[in-house]
């Protein structure tokens, strides 16, 4: 691979691009492109990786916002190759991931030596998911992704050597990517599943065939590996770290992931501008039982060589079990955003990063997630957090899957509507007598709406806006 690298380096040097340049790359997993990313830094050049499962405008957008001297695309998406490079003037080497990277790749002499950076020249161009209007380009730099791939080592998956091997189960564009660069640290080794969806049976295979020892994913795509039939079937002792972030998970789904596969679960909170590098939760502070020793619901406690703060609206700084907005700061913290300083200096504000979550610090250091401001609602003039309601529906053993948002509401200004995914029939009734005595009657949800699925992203969570979107042109009463 470092042959082949070495030659697209040069090769993509020789065509024009420079230290600096932007390199848009919009691919599957591969190993072609994880060697566009190491060719891209050998030459001081940004990598900047979309989610495969983007539309053309969206991949265009991108493409434009980025300024990116260089496209390469996997050949099978030629609709999204032609609308980025109409949207981008700046555009001058286009590529596909086929024939044109294997002739580079392949062929030519290699680069001599890599260029040389610094460690706050940007390494990677890591795009938000895009929440509220289009994505934003957090400027992730060397000297930040080098202390990131040393604190993983340390925090998530300590002891790991080239005897490892970590399965990815994730686009490499985002988390999975950061994941598979801790690997190439200790020179583990990583296995790339054989289609774009996951196939649970084929993972247990592949952990069983390869002794897998550690895997990144999310919370969603781990409770489908815990419920699927194929854990029982498979050996899955060699797991020692079962890293899951991207979003909270449900108490019940964590309980059935550590009965089924063991005390290796590893959660860490952390946004793409913070590289996923907040707080981690190790095994030993999992638990199936609901003791009061094991902090419960908690993400975990603060990343070496990070802080964490819970700050009001004025950026005071709240004491223990206070809530507010949940801020970071630290040398995993990114540069800013690409072209955007109002939104970076937003972000920054008061001198933290600004994570958009609300939560709480516990007496003992321990972060709990209350959920995203966006999310939160105001129903008779009490805030409501949906991801508290959430946690109780999922006790249910009907509700296999739960979505609560507010919408506006004549009398109390805003109510909550529950979308759920079933396991098994249940009525409202029954499931407001479930909430009884687990939550205030002013969060329970006004209205159930049954779907076979939740929409979700191209990441695994839950996509809330689709789910309003959703909502909104059911035209609920």
């Amino acid at each position: 691979m470092a042959g082949r690298v070495r030659a697209a380096a040069a090769g993509l040097r020789n065509a024009g691009v420079v230290k600096g340049d932007r390199i848009l790359v919009h691919s599957r997993n591969s190993n072609a492109m994880i060697e566009t990313m190491w060719a891209s830094w050998m030459i001081g050049a940004v990598w900047v990786p979309t989610n495969f499962r983007l539309t053309p405008p969206e991949v265009a957008h991108l493409a434009q916002s980025c300024g990116a001297t260089a496209h390469i695309f996997e050949a099978s998406f030629p609709a999204h190759a032609a609308a980025a490079r109409d949207a981008n003037p700046a555009c001058r080497v286009a590529l596909d991931m086929g024939a044109d990277w294997e002739r580079l790749a392949a062929g030519g002499e290699p680069l001599p030596d890599p260029v040389d950076v610094d460690r706050d020249d940007p390494a990677w161009f890591f795009y938000t998911s895009g929440t509220t209007g289009h994505p934003k380009a957090a400027i992730l730099t060397h000297g930040q992704m080098a202390f990131v791939v040393t604190n993983h080592l340390c925090d998530l998956m300590p002891g790991t050597t080239e005897h490892d091997a970590s399965l990815v189960v994730a686009p490499l564009s985002h988390g999975a990517g950061i994941h598979a660069l801790t690997q190439v640290a200790r020179g583990a080794v990583s296995i790339l599943m054989s289609g774009e969806k996951l196939d649970c049976a084929e993972a247990f295979e592949l952990i069983e065939r390869h002794r897998v020892t550690n895997l990144f994913t999310v919370p969603t795509i781990l409770t489908m590996l815990s419920r699927h039939e194929a854990v029982d079937r498979h050996d899955h002792a060699s797991l020692r770290y079962v890293i899951y972030a991207g979003a909270p998970m449900y108490r019940a789904d964590q309980v059935l992931a550590l009965r089924k596969l063991g005390p290796v679960l590893v959660q860490y909170f952390g946004l793409g501008e913070v590289t996923g590098n907040i707080t981690v939760l190790p095994p030993h502070l999992h638990s199936v039982e609901d003791d009061a020793a094991f902090p419960i619901g908690s993400c975990g406690y603060p990343r070496t060589g990070m802080e964490i703060a819970i700050l009001d609206a004025a950026g005071v700084r709240q004491g223990a079990d206070a809530t507010g907005e949940i801020c970071v700061r630290g040398p995993a913290v990114f540069a800013g955003y690409h072209a955007n300083p109002e939104a970076t200096a937003k972000a920054f504000a008061h001198g933290w990063f600004h994570t958009g979550d609300l939560g709480h610090l516990d007496a003992r250091g321990f972060l709990y997630i209350t959920g995203r401001q966006s999310d939160m609602y105001i129903s008779g003039g009490s805030n409501v957090y949906p991801r508290e309601i959430e946690e109780a529906l999922l006790t249910h053993p009907a509700v296999a899957e739960a979505c609560v948002l507010g919408v506006p509401h004549p009398k109390w200004g805003e109510s909550g509507v529950a979308v759920l995914v079933l396991a098994g029939e249940v009525e409202d009734g029954a499931l407001l007598a479930h909430l009884d005595g687990r939550l205030a009657r002013y969060k329970w949800p006004a209205r159930f709406v049954r779907w076979a699925e939740l929409p979700k992203s191209g990441y695994g969570k839950v996509a809330k806006r689709e789910v309003a979107q959703r909502l909104a042109d059911l035209r609920l009463d």
